[in-house]
């Protein structure tokens, strides 16, 4: 292998020989990544001399303190941390008429700059938890006062019989049920779809975005602090309400718990 071996390796440590340690440390980069190189012992020339004595892992006590966490195999993240961003940017939906109305608003993102259009086009790929629907009553307490404005809903309305006059509304909605939409109709109002808002109103003038209540759903009902605990308001998972189910719960052990 010759007399003489060159090592011109941009690494911050190596796994050398006690002599060539000395040399090395005044030398080492400061860096934060960590590479550990073994070297196998061999001989190095004819004159019989040992260039490197047998196989170490050199690790320097100053940048495990700083590196507490050091993991030799981990990925080397720049200072900050993981630079990652959870969001969607599409739908997941497989619906061709959604995906149709995606690649609309995103032309109109990025040919308006308009704010409403950014806003639609991300409700546009949250999930249908995300996208509640809205009651008529609801909607036309929002609307109170609010003439010739459209209000947009990505989402479903729904009918509310509580409801007996509907004014004259004008709606953009993903869909409407048939109740609600003959009601809209029958009252001298408009159902619009979303690419009948973007000819008509391709900025969001005279528009009012709104949604539905998104915790009004039955399952949130039943999050929060057991059922039974002192100050807890969450719905009990019970199969009935007899005598026998959950009853007295959290004020004897025969009930559950006793606090």
């Amino acid at each position: 292998m010759g007399n003489y071996l060159n090592f011109n390796f941009t690494i911050p440590y190596l796994a050398l020989s006690a002599r060539d340690i000395c040399h090395l440390s005044t030398e080492v980069e400061d860096t934060e990544t960590i590479f550990l190189i073994s070297f196998t012992a061999f001989d190095a020339g004819s004159d019989g001399s040992q260039l490197f004595s047998k196989i170490k892992e050199v690790l320097l006590h100053k940048h495990l303190a700083r590196h507490s966490r050091f993991d030799p195999w981990g990925i080397d993240l720049i200072a900050g941390g993981r630079s990652k961003k959870v969001r969607r940017t599409a739908p997941k939906s497989d619906d061709v008429y959604l995906k149709l109305l995606v690649r609309l608003y995103k032309f109109l993102v990025r040919r308006t700059g308009s704010k409403f259009n950014a806003i639609i086009l991300k409700r546009l790929f949250m999930s249908k938890t995300n996208r509640p629907p809205i009651s008529l009553r609801r909607l036309i307490k929002f609307m109170d006062g609010q003439d010739n404005k459209i209000a947009v809903i990505v989402g479903t309305v729904t009918d509310d019989k509580r409801v007996y006059e509907v004014p004259a509304l004008k709606v953009t909605a993903l869909r409407f049920t048939e109740t609600a939409r003959a009601r809209i109709l029958k009252a001298g109002g408009e159902c619009l779809t979303f690419d009948q808002l973007a000819l008509r109103s391709p900025l969001g003038q005279n528009t009012i975005v709104l949604r539905g209540p998104k915790n009004a759903r039955e399952a949130v009902k039943h999050f929060g602090k057991a059922p039974g605990v002192p100050h807890s308001h969450t719905k009990p998972y019970v199969r009935a309400k007899g005598r026998k189910f959950e009853k007295a719960r959290g004020r004897r052990k025969s009930r559950g718990f006793k606090v």
